[in-house]
Parts: structure tokens; sequence; C-alpha cells
């Protein structure tokens, strides 16, 4: 594959920027579908769409880091240190706030047993002390296989990682759990989870492809994507009930779908920001990290005791305007932390 292009990065600034945001309206719209909202029929399907319309921003994360690092060499010790250390240190120290929270929250007490106070938070450290640092679980275990996977690509043709996409695709639909009773028994879980994303974000990236009205293509099959997700999860269990997460599910055939279109949205569009917003993109991109980790914190608070979340007043307004404010207090906050001597660059993300 040829070297990455100067042109390519300010579109993957774009996208970045743009999952940043859409990640924090999920998070936004997530509690108006849980069943103690008890939501009215027009709001539930308000947060549904808005839920189907923002599925991406992980997979497209996934595939941006895979547009950004598969067509390198890498010396494995060194790779491992330089990610592992930007990723890792971050994330303990988020963790702990998350856990700081829970007892502030009262969600958990800490008594005067010091050993079982560690166990408890060792728990959190390992399961996760909030729920969106799945995210970073997950990203950890693909550094792991990113320096063997550039091999591969890097030496691989077309075909071949056409069909590593292929089978990929084939697999994760097939063991979908609708699905899963034609799942032979033939073990191919090696085709599965997120390293996909990896290799469909490298080869989007980099490939040319020579199709006329190709973003055109991309909207209609976004929309669709959108329209497949949304009805679906009702389908699998209907209003007022949790809807069906097989759709939802970021490892699932249609969010590969909706999470390409985007990516090749973005890569194909030619419109550019006035530079105030350029300004705002790139420095909300270089907190971007951090900006993940902490905004469900913020989100929390906005919540209680700002009242600031879906029900502040209709939910088709205050579903993106919380995102928005959320986003906007997140930025500062980790800049804020990134300048404490002597730790903040370490800490923030």
């Amino acid at each position: 594959m040829p070297p990455a292009k100067p042109e390519n990065i300010d579109w993957i600034n774009n996208l970045r920027f743009i999952a940043l945001y859409a990640v924090i309206m999920v998070h936004s719209t997530s509690p108006l579908l849980m069943p103690d909202a008890k939501a009215s029929v027009n709001d539930w399907w308000t947060a549904d769409i808005f839920n189907a319309a923002f599925r991406f921003p992980v997979p497209v994360f996934v595939m941006i880091t895979g547009a950004l690092l598969l067509h390198r060499d890498y010396e494995i010790g060194s790779f491992l240190k330089k990610r592992l250390t930007r990723v890792v240190v971050p994330f303990l120290f988020w963790s702990l706030v998350y856990v700081w929270y829970l007892w502030y929250n009262e969600e958990i007490t800490f008594g005067n047993d010091a050993w079982a106070n560690i166990k408890l938070v060792l728990h959190f450290l390992k399961n996760g002390s909030s729920y969106h640092l799945w995210y970073v679980y997950m990203l950890i275990g693909l550094y792991f296989f990113i320096p063997v996977l550039s091999k591969f690509v890097r030496n691989a043709s077309e075909k071949e990682i056409l069909y590593f996409l292929a089978v990929w695709f084939g697999v994760m639909l097939i063991t979908q759990p609708y699905l899963s009773r034609y799942n032979p028994s033939v073990d191919m879980h090696y085709f599965t989870g997120f390293a996909g994303y990896l290799v469909l974000g490298h080869y989007l990236a980099f490939k040319d492809f020579n199709v006329k009205h190709l973003r055109l293509w991309m909207a209609a099959l976004c929309v669709f994507s959108v329209a497949l997700i949304a009805i679906g999860s009702w389908w699998l269990i209907s209003y007022p009930k949790w809807p069906g997460t097989m759709f939802y599910e970021p490892v699932n055939p249609v969010i590969i779908l909706l999470a390409a279109s985007i990516f090749m949205m973005a890569k194909l569009s030619t419109s550019k920001f006035p530079p105030i917003i350029t300004r705002i993109r790139d420095f909300a991109g270089e907190y971007s990290y951090g900006v993940y980790l902490g905004h469900a914190l913020v989100l929390y608070f906005l919540e209680d005791p700002f009242g600031v979340n879906y029900k502040l007043c209709a939910p088709v307004i205050s579903i993106p305007l919380t995102a928005l404010i959320c986003f906007i207090l997140s930025v500062p906050l980790v800049w804020l932390i990134n300048k404490i001597p002597f730790v903040g660059k370490w800490i923030s993300g």
C-alpha cells in the first residue's frame, strides 16, 4: 500500500471531530431508551433514531487507527511501549476518578479494612469503573495485534485484503443472535471482533474508487443503515421495552455499513470548515482521547445537580443540546488537567 497522503489528514481530523461528538450523542440518548425512563412513544422514537444515527463513532475510531497505523513497520517493543503508555496511564487516572464518583454518588462504600478497599478498587480497574471504558480495554487488545496485522496488510494483495474483509463480514453475520442457528461447527472466531475495522479503515482510506456518484451512494447507504438499525431495534423488542440491542452492537453487519458510509463520505467530502471551526476542531482533536475518557463524568454532573439531560425540553432539542454542552465543557476540562505541572500531560489523555 502507498504511504499516507498528506491530503488525507484533514478529512481524518474532520471525521475524528464528528465521531467525538457522536459518542457523546449516544451517551446522551441512551438513558431515554431505558425502561425506567417511561418515555412517550414520540420521545422513544426520537431517542431510537438518534441512537441509530450516532452508532458509528467507536467503529470509526478504530477505522481511523487502521488508516493511520497499519501502513507502517514497527519494532514491537517500542511500539507497545509508546502506544500503551499513551493509553493506559490516562485510563488508570480516569478509572480512579470514576471510582471516586461511585463513592461520591454513594454507589459504593469504603470501610476501615484497607485491603478490602484496595480489592474493591482493583475490581473496578479490572472490569471498568464506568460504562464507556470498555472501549479502552478493546483498544489495548488491538494495540497488541497491530504490529502483526500491519505485516499482513503491507504485504497482502488487494485480493487477499478483500478476502479477509469478506470472511470477517460473513462470520460476523452468521454469529448474530438470530442467525447463530445456521452457524456451522467450524471455528471461525479468528475473523471476529474489532480487528476487521482496522483493516477496513486502512483499505477504504488508501483505495481510490472509480465509482460515479460514490458520495451519493454512500449517503444512501447511511440513510438505509440508520433506518434498519432504528426499525430493527424496535421490531426485536417493541416499545416501551428496551430495544433489542443486536442492531446497536458495534460488531454488527449493519453498523459496519453505517461506519463505512460515514468514513467514505468524510473521505470524499470537499467541504472546508471556516477557519474558526478548523481551529476548534484541531484543539479538540488534540485532547480527543481525554474527552472520550472524561465526558461521562461531565454528563453525570450535568444531570445532577444541574438537571441538564434529555428531560430539559423536547428530546429532539434536549439530546443534541446536552451533548453539545458536554462537549464544550469536556474539552477545556481535559485541557486544564493537561496543564497540571509534571503529571498533566500523562494523565489527561
